[in-house]
Order: C-alpha cells, then structure tokens, then sequence
C-alpha cells in the first residue's frame, strides 16, 4: 500500500528545490506581481498540459511535469502574495520566503491528509486529465473571486483555491513520478 504522505513529502522536496533554485536565479522577482496575475500564470500552466493531454503531443521539449510544478509553485506564491500583498522592491529576505514556502505547502498537506482521510485516496483512481479540469475549475473560481474584490457569500476565499490546486498538482506529480519511477527531475527542467 502506498504512503501518501512520504510520496507528498517527496514531491515537496522535489517543488522547493526548483523554487529554491529559481529564487538564487532571479531573487523574488515575482513579488512585484498582483496575486491576480499569479492565477493568470496557473492558468497558462494548466491551459498547456490540457493542450498537450487532447493534442498528444507537444512542440516545446518539456511535458507536463513541469508545468504541474509550476502550477504548485505559482499557487504558493499566489499565498505569499495574499499574505504580505505585492512589494515594488523585491529584495527580499530569502530566509522569509523560504519559511513562507514551507508555511503553506504544510498547510496544503494538512488540507490533503483531512480530506484524504474523509475521501479514502479516492484521487488515486482518478485520471490525471481529471487533475488538470479540476485545477481549470479552480482558476476559473479564483478569478470569478478576484473580480468580485475577493468577497463571497457562501464560498471559500481565494486561499482555498490556491491550496486545492496545489493539492491536486501534487496528486498528478505522485502519479506521474512517484508511482512510475520516473525522475521528475530531469522531467522538470
């Protein structure tokens, strides 16, 4: 029987060091960015793998692994942003981020294993174009929220999105690496 959480906590190692990396490469850059626009680069994530998952094929040499990792490491920004809101000067404390980082992939784990929990690994046997709609859905209510100034009435905030995305990126990236023993690694550069 699989481990979720040891496969989870693989998948984060595997997103913070690329996010880790990228920030030594271009520092917090991305901390100019309005959290509206960090949906709209998920957008562009999942838009390319649901391309690339109908056509069969893609043109520029990288598959969908990376972009599922974008898509958890632009909804992690996206929940920095929501936290500390945009800075024009991006020279930020790298330890802060990091510790940011850290914050609310724990908080999405926590969010998978109460579910998970409730659900019984339902994700599981689910497909990996299933992950992909479902992210879709996400972006599309995070924006419908973002238009409306972040105010819902029945509804989960902005925050909730962000944090199913992640969590349903992370399910494609167990299925796709983990559970096949690939290196998503080299599948992510």
């Amino acid at each position: 029987m699989p481990d979720t959480t040891q496969e989870y906590d693989l998948v984060i190692g595997i997103c913070r060091d690329i996010f880790l990396k990228k920030m030594q490469d271009y520092g917090t850059a991305w901390r100019i960015l309005r959290p509206t626009s960090l949906t709209d680069q998920i957008y562009i994530k999942a838009n390319r793998i649901r391309s690339i998952e109908e056509k069969g094929v893609c043109k520029v040499n990288e598959g969908i692994v990376p972009e599922f990792i974008g898509i958890v490491n632009y909804s992690i920004m996206g929940l920095i942003q929501l936290e500390l809101g945009r800075k024009e000067d991006t020279g930020e404390d790298f330890e802060k981020i990091k510790t940011l980082y850290d914050k609310y992939f724990q908080q999405a784990k926590t969010l998978m294993l109460n579910k998970n929990h409730d659900y019984g690994e339902a994700w599981r046997n689910m497909r990996i174009s299933s992950y992909t709609d479902l992210i879709l859905m996400k972006i599309n209510r995070t924006k419908q929220i973002e238009d409306h100034e972040g105010t819902t009435l029945i509804s989960e905030g902005i925050d909730a999105n962000y944090n199913d995305m992640i969590n349903y990126a992370v399910f494609a990236l167990i299925r796709l690496t983990v559970e096949t023993k690939e290196n998503p690694i080299n599948n992510s550069l």
